[in-house]
């Protein structure tokens, strides 16, 4: 071990079934860059048989074994708000926190993951029309990448769920934040898609486990562009169908490493080489 790596650093991650997250990777692989001895555990409630009711316990243990931060993943993001000290604006907002910083004995939540849709889009689909977007899911993730997209300056955003109650209540939610936006949720998607300039696909189809398009294929134009939050794998039936057809695309792993560039940077005070931790994330899913 060199003279430089003298500045230890644990941090974690709190969910369910996260033995595949390349969270810890991407957040050890910066840390050593930077000259930290960075550990980072996985606190997966499958493997520990814990649930939600158990966070009280697992914050304490962190506290206590001197950890900088965890983040939190599903199903955690809403439950941990309830035994927080503090939440940043954006976490308060949206009502979900993935990144909380333990500090002085206090607890602090934040919200990266819209931060890195909106960071990834802005590199990957620069000069996009925004001037329309469809997005399919109103879950957590959907929440994020439509803030993060209203961000951006979206002017009209039209969000479809199978539970139309969520759409709703997330276009009502959204609409109070970005009252110079048209948001609404939609019932007609051939009809959106139609008028639409991108679409942000916010649900967990085309993951390994859930294969297959979320919407008819006939719907994409190459006019679109699309945005895709799942990066497991890289190249979706989506991204794949709409490259097919001529659109500009946009993967889920922008969204992916810039939430880990943004909890980097809270847990650590550093700032953190974005392009080296890209560059790490597509040598693990080249």
């Amino acid at each position: 071990m060199t003279e430089t790596l003298v500045r230890p650093l644990k941090a974690g991650l709190i969910g369910a079934g996260i033995q595949a997250s390349l969270t810890p990777a991407m957040h050890v692989a910066e840390g050593a860059a930077q000259g930290l001895r960075y550990q980072y555990e996985l606190i997966d409630l499958l493997e520990l048989e814990a649930t939600q009711d158990d966070l009280p316990r697992l914050l304490a243990d962190a506290e206590q074994d001197g950890f900088a931060g965890l983040n939190i993943t599903y199903p955690c993001k809403q439950a941990v708000i309830a035994h927080l000290d503090n939440l940043a604006p954006d976490a308060q907002r949206l009502g979900a926190v993935n990144t909380v910083v333990l500090k002085d004995g206090r607890r602090y939540g934040h919200n990266t993951d819209w931060w890195g849709f909106a960071e990834g889009f802005r590199r990957g689909l620069p000069d996009a029309d925004l001037s329309f977007a469809v997005q399919l899911g109103a879950g957590g993730a959907g929440v994020a990448t439509a803030y993060a997209a209203l961000s951006l300056g979206l002017k009209s955003l039209m969000v479809f769920d199978r539970e139309p109650e969520r759409a709703e209540s997330l276009a009502s939610m959204l609409s109070r934040f970005f009252p110079e936006a048209e948001i609404a949720a939609g019932t007609d998607l051939p009809a959106a898609m139609r008028l639409a300039s991108g679409l942000i696909h916010a649900t967990p189809t085309g993951m390994a486990k859930y294969p297959g398009l979320p919407l008819d294929r006939d719907l994409i134009d190459p006019r679109h562009w699309v945005a895709e939050i799942v990066y497991f794998p890289l190249e979706t039936a989506l991204l794949a169908e709409a490259r097919r057809r001529g659109c500009r695309t946009l993967d889920g792993g922008g969204m992916a490493v810039f939430q880990a560039v943004g909890a980097f940077r809270l847990f650590t005070g550093l700032e953190p080489d974005a392009a080296r931790m890209l560059n790490h994330f597509k040598t693990m899913t080249g």
